[in-house]
């Protein structure tokens, strides 16, 4: 029972009834008007035939007299047929015809009647009385009429049966009525295996969800080989599970790195203030000591803020945030900065910079990709084999334009080209030098961000990073 009642309440079973209830609305008002114009049809068939045996009469009586006209009527009423005649002397006495009586207000109002009548008996040349099966005719009729009266007093009657007309719009609201029950026991039918189904996929999908929901993130929306709306939604749905259960282990190795990257720091320097302590005598020492506190406090506060930058760019830019931003500006403003640096390093800094359309975007976000780029190429260009090289390429493509920093340092293996995008991935394992692991991070956060895409290829030696960005429309 309760069954029953979970399928009453489906939306396809009700949208089942719904329509069904429109079909057959719509196939009564069809089909009545179908039966209505075909009777009006008939009717106005069995008219014109009437007026034109009325015309052939008409040129009978006016060529031969009454004997003829009443020859005439009796040859049309020995003929088998639907056809109604009769005609009567003044008196009313029949003296030709195939009914046995006309209705007085048919003969005394002459023009068209509708009336039931009695069917009269034949004979045979042997006076033998033929059946009316034989006939194929009713004892009682219903009769359509024109009736006339003639200039020598005698009374014209010729009209038409029109029970089969009527029997013939019977006929159709029958097998309306049955059409109309069976349509209405197979939409029932068909609503209830049909709701069934789909209860039977939502459960499954229900089923799976409440296995997500306890905390099997590994578990799927199960999936049929129809390929209909239901799979779609249940792949869109396993592809944000995937995303999901990504994010949850980012997030859980994110953790990790970060309890792992703040403690060594942080137990630097407690330990660093502790040892200044116990030399309170040796100011030179407190005042060394204060300084690699400082410098390890501003490596926290970097993290921290690279942390909420990302943070921030993954949450997307706010509505009317972006202009019209120049990238080759940018570069020449970020190339100036860092000259010095790179040459302090023995680093040969150089630009190919193309002209190029500007972008819609963030001036502050794409130039701290710049940045991080520019730092990652002088921080690993230093173990370039021969003399360490940068350069910064722009230029324009079809509808992007597309930003290169290479170095010839030692490169980026394959494998770890899509892993060191992750926060706090650092291929250096021993975590001795400096750097937390989100300059690629970030660099990729602000790609995603202005619709633009973030490739590493190696550069045969060194690393290439091409950040392309759309132009602006």
């Amino acid at each position: 029972m309760n069954r029953i009642w979970r399928i009453w309440r489906t939306t396809t079973f009700r949208q089942s009834g719904f329509f069904v209830l429109l079909f057959v609305v719509f196939s009564v008002c069809i089909l009545g008007y179908i039966a209505y114009q075909t009777s009006i049809l008939i009717q106005r068939q069995q008219v014109s035939a009437i007026d034109r045996e009325l015309s052939q009469l008409s040129r009978t009586y006016q060529r031969t007299g009454t004997p003829g006209l009443v020859r005439g009527v009796q040859r049309m009423a020995d003929r088998p047929g639907p056809g109604i005649y009769y005609v009567a002397d003044p008196t009313g006495q029949v003296l030709a015809g195939n009914v046995e009586e006309i209705p007085t207000f048919v003969l005394q109002e002459p023009g068209i009647h509708s009336f039931r009548y009695e069917v009269e008996d034949h004979w045979d040349n042997d006076d033998n009385r033929i059946q009316r099966e034989e006939y194929d005719r009713p004892d009682r009729g219903l009769a359509l009429v024109k009736s006339f009266r003639l200039p020598s007093g005698f009374y014209l009657v010729v009209g038409r049966d029109i029970v089969e007309r009527r029997g013939f719009s019977a006929i159709i609201f029958e097998a309306f009525g049955w059409g109309v029950f069976w349509i209405l026991i197979l939409s029932v039918l068909l609503g209830t295996i049909l709701a069934r189904n789909i209860l039977r996929r939502l459960d499954m999908i229900s089923a799976a969800s409440k296995k997500i929901m306890t905390g099997d993130l590994s578990e799927r929306l199960p999936l049929t080989k129809r390929n209909d709306e239901y799979d779609r939604v249940s792949e869109n749905l396993n592809e944000m599970l995937d995303r999901i259960e990504s994010l949850m282990a980012g997030l859980k190795e994110v953790t990790d790195n970060v309890a792992h990257d703040l403690k060594t720091p942080l137990t630097r320097l407690r330990n660093k203030v502790e040892r200044a302590l116990n030399r309170n005598d040796d100011p030179e020492q407190m005042r060394q000591a204060l300084q690699a506190t400082i410098e390890e406090s501003d490596q926290l506060i970097r993290t921290f803020n690279a942390l909420l930058l990302i943070a921030r760019v993954e949450a997307g830019a706010p509505d009317g945030s972006f202009e019209s931003v120049a990238v080759n500006e940018i570069i020449e403003d970020i190339v100036d900065l860092y000259q010095p640096v790179a040459e302090d390093s023995g680093i040969e800094l150089s630009t190919n910079l193309a002209p190029v359309s500007s972008v819609k975007g963030s001036r502050e976000l794409i130039g701290q990709a710049v940045v991080n780029l520019v730092e990652n190429a002088i921080k690993y260009a230093k173990a370039a084999e021969g003399a360490p090289k940068i350069e910064i390429a722009l230029e324009q493509q079809q509808n992007h334009i597309r930003l290169c920093v290479s170095d010839n340092g030692k490169g980026i293996p394959e494998r770890d080209r899509e892993r060191v995008l992750e926060r706090f991935v650092r291929l250096e394992e021993s975590r001795s030098e400096a750097g937390s692991g989100l300059g690629l991070s970030l660099v990729s956060a602000v790609a995603r961000l202005h619709k633009g895409k973030l490739e590493i290829l190696d550069n045969n030696p060194g690393t290439k990073v091409l950040i392309t960005l759309p132009k602006e429309s």
